[in-house]
C-alpha cells in the first residue's frame, strides 16, 4: 500500500464559472482545532506541559507567572525530544545498526565480483535473511546480530553457543533453516545443486574466536564478515553468480518491497 495520499477528485478537471452566493465562512477556534484528531497530540502536549511542572512550580514558590515560565520550557523540551526521537522513515523500512555495518562490508567486495541481496524474505514464512551474498567463493547467507556487550559470549563442547546465561540455539536453528529454505529455492531454479552457508557475524560482546561452525552455522565477530566469505577457495564463475543472483532476486522477494 503506497504512503501518498490519494489524489482528490476532480484534479485537473475544468472548474465552471464561480458564482454570485457564497458559503458563510466558518472560523476556526483553538479548541475546535484541539478536537480534530491530527491536532491531538498538541492537546495533549499543553495538558502535560500546564497540568505537569506549570501546576507543581506554581504551587511551590505560589506564583502562577513561575509556572506558566516553566509550562513553556515543559513544551519546548518536549518538542525538541520529539523532533530528536521521532523520525520520517517508517521502523520497519529501516535497517538495524548491525546491518548497516556488515553492508558496508559487502559493498567493498562489489569490486571483486561478489553481489549482495539484503533483507530478502523466505516465502510463506516471518523469516527474513539479512544478506544473501553470491560471489567467486560461493554464497552465502548472513544474519547480523546486535547482542548486549556486557554479557560474554562462549561455546560448551562446540555445539552449544551462550549470550551470557542465555542459550542462542533457537537463533543457529533459524538461521540453519533460512539458508537450507534459499539453497532449496535456488537450486530448484537453476537445476543443480546450489549451496548456501549460514552464518552470524556478531556484533557488541567479543567472540573469542574466529570463526567457529557450531549446529551447520558459522559464527563470527562481524568485522570479520568480508574475510570470512573471501577466505575460502573458487567455486563459481562470473556467469553463474550473475545467473544465481538473478534467481536468488525471484525466489528470495525483498521483505519491505523494491524503493
Amino acid at each position: 500500500m503506497s504512503d501518498r495520499p490519494a489524489k482528490e477528485e476532480g484534479t485537473g478537471a475544468k472548474h465552471s464559472a464561480p458564482t454570485s452566493t457564497y458559503a458563510p465562512v466558518e472560523r476556526a477556534s483553538l479548541r475546535s482545532l484541539l478536537q480534530q484528531p491530527r491536532y491531538r497530540h498538541l492537546r495533549t502536549r499543553a495538558l502535560i506541559a500546564v497540568a505537569g511542572p506549570g501546576v507543581v512550580v506554581g504551587f511551590l514558590v505560589g506564583d502562577p507567572r513561575v509556572g506558566i515560565s516553566a509550562a513553556v520550557v515543559a513544551a519546548i523540551a518536549d518538542t525538541v525530544y520529539r523532533a530528536k526521537s521521532n523520525s520520517s522513515v517508517p521502523a520497519w523500512r529501516r535497517s538495524s545498526v548491525a546491518e548497516r555495518k556488515t553492508e558496508a562490508q559487502l559493498k567493498r567486495l562489489e569490486r571483486s565480483g561478489y553481489r549482495t541481496l539484503h533483507a530478502r524474505a523466505i516465502p510463506g514464512s516471518e523469516a527474513q535473511i539479512d544478506h544473501l551474498v553470491i560471489g567467486p567463493t560461493g554464497v552465502y547467507a548472513v544474519d547480523s546480530e546486535k547482542w548486549d556487550k556486557r554479557l560474554p559470549v562462549r561455546v560448551q563442547m562446540g555445539k552449544k553457543l551462550f549470550h551470557g546465561p542465555f542459550d542462542m540455539k533457537p537463533r543457529l536453528t533459524e538461521a540453519r533453516w533460512e539458508a537450507t529454505q534459499a539453497s532449496e529455492l535456488i537450486s530448484k531454479a537453476y537445476g543443480r545443486e546450489i549451496t548456501v552457508v549460514a552464518s552470524l557475524a556478531i556484533y557488541g560482546p567479543p567472540v573469542p574466536w574466529k570463526i567457529m561452525t557450531i549446529r551447520e552455522v558459522d559464527v563470527y565477530e562481524g568485522a570479520r564478515a568480508r574475510k570470512w566469505i573471501t577466505k575460502r577457495e573458487r567455486a563459481l564463475t562470473e556467469a553463474e553468480i550473475d545467473r544465481i543472483y538473478e534467481i536468488a532476486s525471484q525466489v528470495l522477494p525483498p521483505r519491505y518491497g523494491e524503493g
